[in-house]
């Protein structure tokens, strides 16, 4: 794959340390799990990448778990990463399932945070056509933005996480992600993994009060997945990485060590 094909990327850690490729979720970019590659920073290699229609990412028309599971490897190999470890929040969890059950000779160990391998109610419809009503060619900054936002979307944090998407583009704001394709695609993004099987070590991490991620979800789960543990981090929600970052962080790199990953 040419270099500019590649998902844009940023790295923390020193190369010679066992690898881990840390996958945002929908509307995100690498910057969101961050704080758990500092956290891992002294013993792993962090690749923390934009997903296809998201950040500096390139644009693509279709968004398919298999193909972004192929960017993720293209990623993978031109950094020369033979094997890795996987930590994937919400569509970044399926991305990272996906991985593992199609490249399991190169997946170490994969965490996934709150998200199960299977496909889910129309959660977004709502941000999506909120995005879409905005006349960015009208608006001069982002708390304008917000403001027009804040009638279809309530909580203020999920507003500011979305416009993090707002970029300058001249004497204009313009959006970094594809929300076109964002919104076409939609379909496959909610949709459920593919049917495989990965056996190597997985952790499952709950946020106590999310939905995303229930005891309803087990069978799918155990089908694709057979050397599962599952933890939860009580009173969080679904962005619970963001909630309690430490307790989250620790259950990521204490399920890495105990790996043998160090």
């Amino acid at each position: 794959m040419a270099e500019s094909e590649l998902l844009h990327y940023e790295t923390m850690g020193d190369k010679q340390n066992p690898a881990v490729i840390i996958i945002h979720g929908l509307f995100g970019d690498g910057d969101n799990l961050k704080s758990l590659a500092r956290d891992l920073v002294d013993d792993y290699f962090c690749v923390l990448p934009d997903a296809r229609n998201h950040g500096e990412s390139p644009h693509r028309d279709s968004m398919t778990y298999a193909e972004m599971a192929d960017d993720i490897v293209a990623l993978a190999d031109a950094l020369t990463l033979k094997e890795f470890s996987l930590v994937g929040h919400s569509m970044g969890g399926k991305i990272a399932m996906e991985v593992a059950m199609r490249y399991e000779d190169r997946v170490q160990a994969a965490v996934f945070a709150d998200i199960a391998p299977v496909a889910y109610p129309a959660h977004h419809n709502g941000i999506l056509d909120a995005l879409a009503g905005l006349d960015l060619k009208q608006i001069g900054s982002r708390s304008e933005a917000d403001k027009q936002l804040s009638s279809a979307i309530k909580e203020k944090g999920v507003r500011q996480f979305l416009l993090k998407n707002l970029r300058k583009d001249g004497d204009h704001f313009a959006w970094r992600l594809n929300l076109n394709a964002i919104t076409e695609q939609y379909e496959h993004i909610a949709s459920s993994v593919s049917d495989g099987h990965y056996s190597g070590p997985c952790l499952f991490i709950k946020g106590g009060n999310s939905d995303y991620l229930t005891e309803q979800h087990k069978t799918q789960v155990t089908q694709r997945f057979s050397n599962t543990q599952v933890k939860v981090v009580e009173n969080t929600g679904h962005w619970l990485h963001a909630e309690k970052p430490r307790i989250f962080n620790r259950l990521v790199k204490d399920f890495l060590a105990s790996q043998g990953r160090l």
